[in-house]
C-alpha cells in the first residue's frame, strides 16, 4: 500500500492534535503544566446593584519561572512569566436590583486564548517583590 507523503503528514498531524487534546482532558489539574483556558465562576458586584454569579472562561496555569544570581547589579537575573490573556472577547451582563441612577451593565473579559507572558497591569493583578 502506497501513501502519498502529504497524506502521511496530515495523518501524523491529526494523531498529534488528538493526543494533545486527550492529555489536556485527562490530566489532573494539580499535575497540569502550561497555560490554558478554563471555566471560571465569580460574583459580579458594583455599588448600587445586587450581585450576580457569572460563569466565563479565564486563563489558568503555571508558566516557567526562574531566577539566577549574577555578579553585576541588580545581582539577579529574573525570568517571570504568568498565564495571561492573549485574546479576549468583552462580555456584558445585566446586574439585578440596581438603583434607578445606576447602570445595570457589568463588563468583563472572556478568554479565547491564553499564553505565558510578562505580567501586564492592563489585564492582570501583578505582584512585585
Amino acid at each position: 500500500m502506497y501513501l502519498h507523503p502529504l497524506s502521511v503528514f496530515f495523518l501524523v498531524l491529526v494523531v498529534a492534535v488528538a493526543s494533545e487534546v486527550c492529555v489536556a482532558v485527562t490530566t489532573p489539574l494539580h499535575g497540569f503544566r502550561g497555560c490554558a483556558v478554563r471555566e471560571f465562576s465569580f460574583v459580579a458586584q458594583k455599588p448600587g446593584c445586587m450581585g450576580l454569579r457569572i460563569t466565563t472562561d479565564a486563563c489558568w496555569g503555571r508558566c516557567q519561572t526562574w531566577e539566577k544570581p549574577i555578579l553585576d547589579p541588580p545581582y539577579i537575573h529574573r525570568h517571570h512569566r504568568v498565564c495571561t490573556y492573549n485574546r479576549t472577547r468583552q462580555m456584558t451582563a445585566r446586574l439585578p436590583g440596581c438603583q434607578p441612577n445606576v447602570s445595570p451593565l457589568y463588563h468583563y473579559p472572556m478568554a479565547l486564548h491564553c499564553h505565558c507572558a510578562i505580567c501586564s497591569m492592563q489585564d492582570a493583578e501583578c505582584e512585585t517583590f
